[in-house]
């Protein structure tokens, strides 16, 4: 899934859920230090958002915290509020992605887990720059950042990254903010990490046009990326940002039917997760185009 081939990771989780015997592979989590139920759900919970079923996604994040607390081993639950915080701050879910995060900080510092702590310090800041509060989100995220670094860890670096971008953008710190991109873009590349990619370039793009000199032509070039990407990797989720983000540039431009006719059919697909911020900013613009 993290290297791009989203379909092909949602369907080896479901394979692994449907070999996951409770009573035979619960007890191995004393062994491999996380139970593999857990696991699957909370990375699976990420496909299932990418593949554009967010509704899908958050009850998946919602079973495996369940089940981690149920186990009742800590190295479990801070892998759970770990990577279950990621699909709710896809999804918007500010509150909830905070309230975890600031649960496995503690439970990190309780038990010595330099990693989970970091972790957990990075998705705070994240969460903080969703929230445009961009001056403590810069200083959380340099802090989450650097203890990541630290203990070695290299994965999720390109997700986090374009929410530092952001940040610095909103600050005006334009310079920085397109470091971030490239240092998100190099690690993407890196470690074939791809799964963020579309997300990288839309960011880039959006940084173009809060620029003091706004570069519209640069801007419709990494959303176009973004959106070819998206496609390639059947990331509709993504596609459906991506197309907001154009069509929203088009708009500004005057182009207005050719704006509706790209996202239309984007917003059209989805079947769930209405309630969810990129679906609502997506109609309210379609609403806008009509």
């Amino acid at each position: 899934m993290l290297a791009g081939d989203i379909v092909e990771g949602r369907a080896h989780y479901d394979q692994a859920l449907a070999l996951y015997d409770p009573a035979e592979h619960r007890p191995l989590a004393t062994r491999f230090g996380h139970d593999t139920a857990v696991t699957t759900l909370g990375h699976g919970s990420s496909a299932l958002w990418l593949l554009g079923y967010p509704e899908a996604a958050l009850r998946d994040a919602d079973d495996a915290l369940r089940n981690a607390r149920e186990l009742g081993q800590a190295a479990t639950l801070m892998l759970a509020l770990c990577i279950t915080a990621v699909p709710d701050i896809l999804c918007g879910n500010r509150a909830a992605a905070a309230a975890q995060a600031q649960e496995l900080v503690a439970l990190a510092e309780e038990k010595g887990s330099l990693l989970w702590k970091a972790f957990g310090m990075v998705i705070q800041g994240c969460v903080v720059a969703l929230a445009g509060r961009a001056s403590g989100a810069t200083e959380m995220l340099i802090a989450g950042i650097a203890a990541y670094r630290a203990t070695g860890a290299t994965v999720f670096l390109p997700f986090f990254l374009p929410h530092f971008a952001r940040a610095h953008a909103e600050l005006g710190q334009f310079e920085a903010a397109r470091r971030c991109i490239g240092e998100a873009m190099t690690a993407a590349k890196t470690a074939k990490e791809t799964w963020g990619e579309a997300e990288i370039h839309r960011t880039a793009g959006e940084i173009a046009l809060m620029s003091p000199e706004p570069d519209a032509a640069k801007a419709q070039a990494h959303f176009e990326r973004a959106i070819a990407i998206a496609r390639a990797q059947q990331a509709k989720s993504w596609e459906l940002r991506a197309a907001t983000s154009l069509a929203g540039l088009w708009r500004n431009h005057g182009k207005r039917q050719q704006a509706r006719d790209l996202l239309a059919p984007v917003y059209g697909w989805f079947t769930e997760g209405f309630d969810t911020l990129d679906l609502k900013e997506a109609k309210a613009l379609l609403d806008e185009l009509t």
